[in-house]
């Protein structure tokens, strides 16, 4: 039977290479300088070749110091993710959290569902970052975000929370002056508010039950990068629009919008959470994760028939 590696020595060298400096290792390492220069002549031996030169002014890797070097530093990075991974598994969940979420479905839903979350995990707190473009999770340092849209593949984990339904809507009034529109072409003769991060804000696609398909270009006197910023020129009757239903749902019960065009769909959405796919993933975000899909996942307002 072949001899094991030496994970040790190899671990050793790893934090050697990553250094440049015996010393370094040692100080990173938490061990002496003379147990990491035995680790290294110990694999040196072992491997029967030299690893590195190193004198009182240079430390260079050779060849073989150099391809080893490469390999050994994965090693080292993924048992320690190992080990996190399982001491994160045991402990409390504890420490920072950044969250993500839409700007109008944060404000409503995701900021009033954190406090309790808060009070079930004192040793975690939460950075809360809203906004309606489409953040760069890894880029951005993001743990997890809440996403509205049609997914495309991503190298991001998504877990699917719910449908949105976007229903087209206007006030009263204004289907009083202008008409009440009931197939996709009507919309070239009335106004329509538009949002910036839809996915062809300058392009509404409707489609029916029988499968037929209609593309129309609104036109109309408010655009704007929130859904929520257009509900009071709906209201106020300045057009239509096809507002999500976790904003529109009030409005629709008191009487200010109502809806249009009700066989007739935009392509579907859904709200998802979504979080970088590599490395272990920490207990207090994987707790986060857990609660906000539990949360989500059920009824949010009167009426809503999700999760029953």
């Amino acid at each position: 039977m072949s001899r094991l590696p030496d994970l040790e020595a190899l671990a050793i060298f790893a934090k050697v290479a990553e250094t440049q400096s015996f010393s370094g290792a040692a100080d990173q390492l938490a061990l002496s300088k003379a147990t990491v220069s035995k680790a290294v002549a110990r694999l040196e031996q072992q491997l029967k070749t030299t690893l590195l030169h190193r004198t009182s002014r240079r430390f260079a890797l050779t060849d073989a110091g150099r391809s080893l070097a490469a390999r050994a530093g994965l090693m080292l990075a993924e048992a320690e993710g190992a080990v996190s991974e399982a001491l994160d598994m045991s402990v409390t969940p504890r420490g920072l959290v950044r969250l993500a979420a839409p700007m109008s479905f944060g404000m409503a839903y995701v900021a009033p569902a954190l406090p309790q979350f808060l009070a079930t995990h004192p040793d975690v707190s939460i950075d809360l970052h809203l906004s309606d473009e489409v953040i760069d999770l890894v880029g951005g340092g993001f743990d997890c975000a809440l996403r509205i849209a049609a997914l495309e593949d991503s190298s991001l984990t998504a877990r699917r929370l719910r449908p949105v339904n976007r229903m087209l809507v206007a006030s009263p009034a204004y289907l009083a002056q202008r008409g009440r529109p009931t197939h996709p072409d009507d919309l070239n003769r009335h106004a329509c508010l538009c949002y910036a991060y839809m996915p062809t804000p300058d392009v509404w696609r409707f489609s029916n039950a029988a499968g037929e398909e209609v593309a129309v270009r609104p036109r109309g006197p408010l655009r704007a990068n929130n859904s929520d910023a257009l509900t009071a020129s709906l209201c106020a009757g300045l057009g239509l629009f096809p507002q999500p239903d976790f904003i529109a749902w009030k409005d629709i019960a008191d009487g200010r919008l109502e809806t249009v065009m009700t066989d007739w769909r935009l392509p579907p959405i859904a709200l998802h959470l979504v979080a970088p796919s590599s490395g272990p993933r920490p207990a207090r975000v994987t707790a986060l994760m857990d609660y906000l899909a539990r949360t989500f996942s059920g009824p949010l307002w009167p009426g809503d028939t999700v999760g029953r």
